[in-house]
């Protein structure tokens, strides 16, 4: 039940990109998470764009600069070891550095926050949903798709 959060000044990301770019980066997520990339895991994923107006970023306290894109990623308690969360933020930013033309000696202008809620802090369907709960149905759909468990 991940969610990912992605906030840029308005043209930032140009709206062709941002398609392809939304979609690349749920998938990037279910696999650093090890859940199979399927409908019901999408279904579960959220992504969000906040796009801010185009004078509504300061750097430094001060208006202007160049656009500084950042990507909050929320999972369950557990969902990412720190190896994966490695991995997660090395894609992400890949991603959103190529979707925005930030070229590499401007990589810190993708900043990317990865956030765990505590496990029985996460309630869906007006019940709390327990990691255990998804790490089974993540083994389900595998089993129900034939596809392989990640490494």
């Amino acid at each position: 039940m991940p969610m990912i959060e992605v906030t840029a000044p308005a043209g930032a990301i140009a709206p062709d990109a941002r398609e392809e770019l939304l979609d690349q980066l749920a998938g990037r997520l279910l696999h650093w998470e090890g859940a199979p990339d399927t409908e019901f895991f999408r279904e579960i994923s959220w992504v969000y764009f906040n796009e801010l107006p185009a004078d509504g970023l300061y750097v430094g306290g001060r208006p202007g600069g160049a656009p500084r894109v950042r990507v909050e990623i929320t999972t369950p308690e557990g969902a990412l070891s720190q190896r994966r969360r490695a991995g997660l933020v090395a894609d992400v930013h890949a991603a959103v550095s190529r979707a925005a033309g930030i070229s590499p000696e401007d990589g810190l202008h993708v900043w990317v926050l990865c956030r765990e809620i505590a496990e029985g802090s996460w309630g869906a369907g007006g019940a709390i949903v327990e990691f255990e709960q998804l790490r089974a149905a993540s083994k389900a759909e595998r089993e129900r798709t034939g596809e392989p468990a990640p490494a």
